[in-house]
């Protein structure tokens, strides 16, 4: 029990520490905001561990932090290949496709008005389909591959950056854009030059949208068929024989990823619309 008591003990004291730093008169520094999460996330880690060794927790029904860490380093290799088969091969090339796609998409639903009326609609009931129900029929048609992977990424991330683009080109007001045409600028010069620069933070709304979808769409495709690795694949092979921990380690690369991935797409926001009134201080 004393890992317990200790691990409440140390949540609380990190729960205190959190709420001094965040009233101090430096909560506003970089430092200070990067502290808070990670000694909060900390304190839950400790806490998970003291919980599980002092009610002496089945391995089985959660093993504690320590052993998904031992086992993400006696398993790293496997831990790889599975990342760069699932994260690299199947959520970054869909996401790539998909993303180029849709934008490419927005633009001839901005040029031709009926295919707003004709294609949103129908965005939003692609949108609503199970992946279950879409990864078994990608997996038949493109087969167990990567490539099937990224067919189901493609279908997730395509409909919300199309959204997001099409409402983001309708931004400009119509006075910036009259201005436009009274210096004589062509579709495509107003595109560029306004429309687009104003659709930016929609843009990358649905691009942070896509980037949790990608990496889930293609766990998921690889239950219904994958090669011999793979995330989604070893997550149920393991889960079958009983391996817990390193179905753990493998939640913890694809969270990882997740979070690298968006913030990835972050900085590159921030980098572009440096501009805009969200990004600033």
């Amino acid at each position: 029990m004393n890992w317990l008591f200790g691990s409440i003990a140390f949540w609380v004291a990190a729960w205190a520490l959190n709420v001094w730093l965040a009233n101090s008169p430096w909560r506003e520094r970089r430092a200070v905001r990067i502290a808070i999460p990670v000694i909060f996330g900390i304190s839950i880690l400790v806490l998970w561990e003291g919980v599980v060794r002092g009610l002496q927790v089945s391995p089985v029904v959660l093993p504690p932090p320590s052993a998904i860490w031992a086992r993400i380093l006696q398993s790293f290799d496997i831990l790889w290949r599975d990342f760069v088969q699932t994260a690299i091969k199947g959520a970054v090339s869909g996401y790539v496709i998909g993303c180029t796609a849709a934008f490419l998409t927005a633009i001839l639903v901005d040029r031709k008005p009926f295919l707003r009326r004709g294609l949103l609609p129908i965005g939003n009931f692609v949108a609503a389909l199970p992946i279950v129900g879409l990864a078994p029929i990608m997996v038949n048609w493109f087969g167990f591959g990567w490539e099937s992977k990224a067919a189901v990424v493609v279908a997730m991330v395509f409909f919300p950056v199309l959204v997001n683009t099409v409402q983001g080109l309708s931004e400009a007001s119509e006075m910036q854009r009259d201005l436009m045409r009274t210096y004589a600028a062509g579709y495509w010069q107003e595109l560029v030059k306004l429309r687009l620069p104003a659709a930016m933070p929609f843009i990358f709304n649905g691009l942070k949208v896509g980037t949790t979808l990608a990496l889930i769409g293609a766990i998921v495709a690889e239950y219904f068929g994958s090669p011999i690795y793979g995330m989604g694949f070893r997550i149920s092979t393991e889960v079958g024989r009983l391996a817990i921990d390193m179905v753990w380690a493998e939640i913890a690369m694809a969270a990882l990823a997740g979070s690298l991935f968006y913030g990835l797409v972050t900085l590159i926001e921030k980098w572009v619309t440096f501009w805009h009134p969200s990004q600033r201080g």
